[in-house]
């Protein structure tokens, strides 16, 4: 999910990797110190557990490595594994393991540490994105630098799902405390945590690959778009990482003490529906069909954004645009309304307290008002509150959230995941195009596509920008957002 969104400065060579989020440890700048700014603050460090992606975009690649990532194009590239093959009915795979690797407490990296991380998510992770790893039967140590994975059946999401937080590599001697504690493989370790505040990573000095161009980066959390901004404009920050403001963009940009950075993201900002409450899909085409979204879009970020009508970005290879499917038109909404008996429907709203959410949610109540559907807004805590009652508890008639994981549409698939959808057609092509070659994994995706549309199973506003504001000093950015990880490896500087 999203549950598909979002430093100043401060760091200690006192401080330990891995202290406690609590510390009071007083911290110094230095000159090669990075400040990028985010809305969403990680609830903890522990992604195996927690939902959301604000841990993710902090420690993925930065902290925990995979054994394989994805490059600025969405292209699977090399991380902990020097190469791979795969067996003839695609269901083997043999990685050979980079060599020199440590984990930051200083445990060598090996094909034991693959093995426990592979397995682990089936029997110890709790967040609905561990079934990513049911396909996998078992693991073997072929040697300490060969690592065997051995599927149940061929699956072309599952090389593609490593990228992501389930396949991060842990040690059996760094999961003991995992929401304070973060012990991986990664060019940085975490320095300090300020709840409400700040996380500050600094440099990993055995990192085995490359160094990173900064030996200190904080991320900083400010909600408010307004001060955000500020704090660029200020030198509060070097980077604001996804700006939520969109009226604010070209001041950044007729600023030449800034670059802007525009492109696409992996993040369908969603109408949820609770599919387990609105049974009837005359209510969930009649909201769709009550709905704006050009004018949504306008309003929200300032037409800035894609309309995609789907959960598909795209970057991905089944991408067809269905924005069209569902065309302004309120007298049809309020007749599906009629139709179904629902003349007069009350809802509730329920969404993160973030800029676009907020935004959003006027739109949506006003226009649904006008075909007589009476929304209440509830603004929750992000990302506590949200992924509680929302998420977890499935307390919600309508809520908006951008989703920001890659492929994420196969949650669809999974009628216990929040929307409430229950479709075996649906899950029958999600296993098709799982297994299929890769002709057949384009067609049948495309066809789920099409299906969650026809069904109203959520309404896709629009997929959000990429738009990075930063001071011109800082270079390495890429245009498109297109994993979960805010990857601060790769950036430069003047």
């Amino acid at each position: 999910m999203k549950a598909r969104t979002y430093a100043t400065a401060l760091v200690a060579l006192l401080v330990v990797s891995g202290c406690s989020a609590g510390s009071s440890a007083t911290v110094a700048t230095g000159g090669d110190s990075l400040s990028i700014g985010f809305t969403a603050e990680p609830q903890n460090f522990d992604f195996t557990r927690t939902d959301g992606s604000a841990i993710p975009q902090v420690l993925l690649y930065n902290v925990y490595e995979g054994l394989v990532k994805l490059d600025a194009s969405g292209k699977i590239v090399p991380l902990l594994a020097k190469s791979w093959k795969i067996s003839e009915d695609r269901k083997t795979y043999d990685f050979e393991l980079q060599q020199g690797v440590r984990f930051a407490n200083g445990v060598p990296f090996t094909a034991a540490d693959v093995k426990f991380s592979l397995e682990r998510v089936k029997t110890d992770w709790k967040i609905s994105l561990k079934s990513k790893m049911d396909v996998v039967d078992h693991v073997e140590v072929v040697d300490p630098a060969h690592a065997r994975v051995v599927l149940t059946k061929p699956s072309n999401g599952w090389l593609f799902d490593l990228t992501g937080r389930v396949g991060a590599m842990f040690s059996p001697s760094g999961v003991a405390d995992l929401a304070n504690t973060a012990v991986g493989t990664g060019p940085y370790t975490i320095a300090q945590r300020r709840r409400g505040d700040s996380i500050v990573l600094k440099q990993n000095s055995a990192y085995w690959g490359p160094k990173p161009a900064y030996s200190t980066v904080f991320f900083k959390y400010i909600k408010d778009p307004t001060a955000l901004n500020n704090a660029l404009l200020s030198n509060g920050i070097d980077v604001i990482s996804a700006i939520t403001a969109p009226d604010s963009i070209p001041q950044f940009q007729s600023d030449d003490r800034f670059t802007v950075v525009e492109g696409t993201t992996n993040s369908e900002v969603t109408l949820a529906i609770n599919n387990a409450r609105l049974k009837d899909v005359r209510v969930r085409q009649a909201l769709t069909y009550a709905i704006d979204r050009k004018a949504l879009l306008d309003t929200a970020w300032a037409g800035r954004g894609t309309l995609i009508g789907s959960m598909v970005p795209p970057t991905d290879p089944w991408y067809e645009d269905l924005s069209g499917k569902y065309p302004y038109d309120p007298a049809r909404a309020k007749a599906l309304l009629a139709e179904a008996g629902q003349p007069n429907l009350s809802l509730r709203l329920r969404i993160p307290n973030l800029p676009y959410a907020v935004s959003a949610a006027q739109v949506v109540a006003s226009q649904l008002d006008d075909v007589g559907v009476r929304v209440t807004i509830e603004p929750l805590d992000f990302p506590a509150v949200w992924l509680k009652q929302v998420f977890t508890d499935h307390d919600y008639d309508l809520s908006i959230i951008q989703h920001v994981e890659a492929r994420d549409i196969t949650t669809f698939g999974n009628p216990k995941f929040y929307w409430g959808y229950d479709n075996p057609k649906v899950k029958a092509l999600l296993a098709q195009a799982d297994t299929g070659t890769e002709d057949q994994q384009v067609t049948a995706m495309r066809e789920v596509a099409r299906q969650l549309n026809a069904d109203a199973a959520a309404d896709w506003l629009f997929l959000f920008p990429n738009v990075i504001a930063a001071k011109t000093k800082v270079t390495g950015f890429t245009e498109n957002q297109v994993s979960e990880s805010f990857d601060v490896t790769g950036l430069g500087k003047k």
